[in-house]
């Protein structure tokens, strides 16, 4: 049913105004995961700026409340995509990012819990909504050649957001800048690079496709696509995709894939997110016993640091440069059995946990984040806004999402009180059982799709009508 529309973007050579939408779509990402994982930071120096005692179960609640709304975000913003249009939607997700990063920083009283889980609930619908649109929008601009790639180099400007959490922390942290100042700075600074590109996303036009296939005007799609790429197709009136949202559930096909899509993310976010939310706790079991207080948070910022920057980071882009070769599924897979044993090993031999045995502990958590994102950190992401039809491709994406940031929510949860209650051997041990289960998921319900159109692996075809 590919109208000359779909072709044209298709078969489009690589050009600028791919890297535009990347820059628009990727700098929302760096914001959503700089965000997301400050707050393992920030945790810790609360106690130093005048914050009374928190509990564990508080503490959790702190940690995971912006990934618990992302779930909601997600879902609403991701049928809201489908149903009004991406242009009407696209920047708004921002607004409330911003409005929560400002709140949680400069309008949270000190020791006002119930006040801080606000603004970071707003957050979090900011950054859900930011998981359905982005993907989408970039699949929907991307050819088929590239389109991984692209979708790819959208999700690892989280890459960037993940090191600059740690280093920002520790140019406050090492400069003797006060934790009464630093903690409020650090919630702030993730509103900025939103702020820096909500104008370009609102000034988007639809993406051509959707213009065509979901709204059936061909010759408003010629326009947009001319005037943002500078690629001429036909406005000749094609076929429509009418597939309603609820075939997401009624559709067998789209069913299992569906749950394939959000149960993989969400047993991918689970052993993520609650291991790299909490990082710095974890990285406290290896500071010495004689450094304490704001040293030994500078120290395990360090760690974070050094992890992020030689292990995820280079996994992240190594994902982006070879999906489109050797594919999503074989990627994920071979992440999912990686995380495994990197996890178990950490779990069976526990004396790795302590600070003699430093060098060997980081060289193995290390080698489970390179595999994280050269893994199922990225295709989980790529996956979803592949196989659903454009009509419902929004929602598809959203749920997929939701799925991932609930597995987020209850394993930074969780973690928080594993951890605390039986210890980091445990805890690896639980996360590797969770990377089996990833794997297994990826094997029986997710179809191979690298370089094919995406009116093949979207199976909309079954859904169209002329118009």
């Amino acid at each position: 049913m590919d109208s000359d529309i779909d072709k044209s973007m298709d078969q489009a050579k690589t050009s600028k105004f791919h890297y535009k939408v990347l820059f628009i779509s990727g700098l929302g990402f760096f914001t959503d995961a700089y965000d997301l994982f400050i707050i393992g930071v920030v945790i810790l120096l609360l106690p130093y700026a005048g914050w009374g005692h928190i509990s564990i179960f508080y503490e959790g609640l702190i940690t995971s409340t912006a990934l618990l709304a992302a779930v909601i975000g997600s879902i609403v913003f991701g049928r809201l995509l489908d149903y009004s249009g991406r242009k009407a939607i696209y920047g708004l997700e921002l607004i409330a990012l911003i409005a929560g990063a400002l709140g949680s920083a400069f309008l949270t009283p000190v020791n006002n819990i119930f006040m801080l889980l606000f603004w970071r609930f707003l957050l979090g619908i900011g950054i859900g909504g930011d998981y359905a649109t982005s993907s989408t929008i970039m699949t929907e601009y991307s050819n088929t050649m590239s389109r991984g790639k692209f979708v790819s180099m959208v999700f690892s400007m989280q890459s960037f957001g993940l090191i600059a959490g740690p280093l920002i922390s520790l140019a406050f942290l090492s400069n003797s800048i006060s934790p009464y100042i630093t903690w409020r700075l650090l919630l702030a600074i993730g509103a900025i690079p939103a702020i820096i590109v909500i104008y370009f996303r609102r000034k988007m036009p639809e993406p051509p496709r959707y213009t065509a296939d979901v709204r059936g005007n061909y010759k408003q799609a010629a326009k947009n696509l001319k005037d943002f790429t500078g690629i001429s197709a036909s406005s000749k009136q094609g076929e429509t995709v009418n597939a309603p949202w609820y075939v997401l559930f009624k559709d067998r096909k789209f069913l299992l894939t569906l749950i394939g899509t959000a149960g993989a993310w969400f047993l991918m976010d689970w052993a993520f997110y609650g291991n790299s939310i909490m990082s710095n706790s974890i990285l406290l079991f290896l500071v010495p016993s004689t450094v304490s207080g704001i040293h030994a948070i500078i120290l395990t910022n360090e760690y974070s640091a050094m992890i992020f920057g030689i292990a995820a980071f280079p996994g992240y882009w190594l994902a982006a440069f070879t999906v489109d070769r050797i594919g999503r599924k074989p990627i994920q897979m071979f992440g999912f059995a990686m995380m495994a044993i990197s996890f178990g090993i950490i779990s069976v031999f526990s004396f790795l946990t302590t600070y003699k045995f430093i060098d060997y502990f980081l060289l193995v958590y290390g080698i489970s984040y390179f595999f994280i994102m050269f893994g199922p950190n990225v295709t989980t992401f790529v996956y979803p806004p592949e196989v659903f039809p454009i009509s419902t491709r929004g929602l598809g994406t959203g749920i997929s999402a939701a799925g991932g940031k609930t597995g987020a929510f209850i394993g930074t949860l969780a973690d928080t009180i594993i951890l605390s209650i039986a210890g980091l051997h445990f805890l690896m041990g639980m996360l590797a059982i969770i990377a089996l289960a990833g794997l297994i998921v990826t094997i029986v319900l997710l179809p191979e799709t690298k370089r094919r159109d995406l009116g093949e692996t979207s199976g909309e075809a079954r859904y169209t009508e002329s118009k």
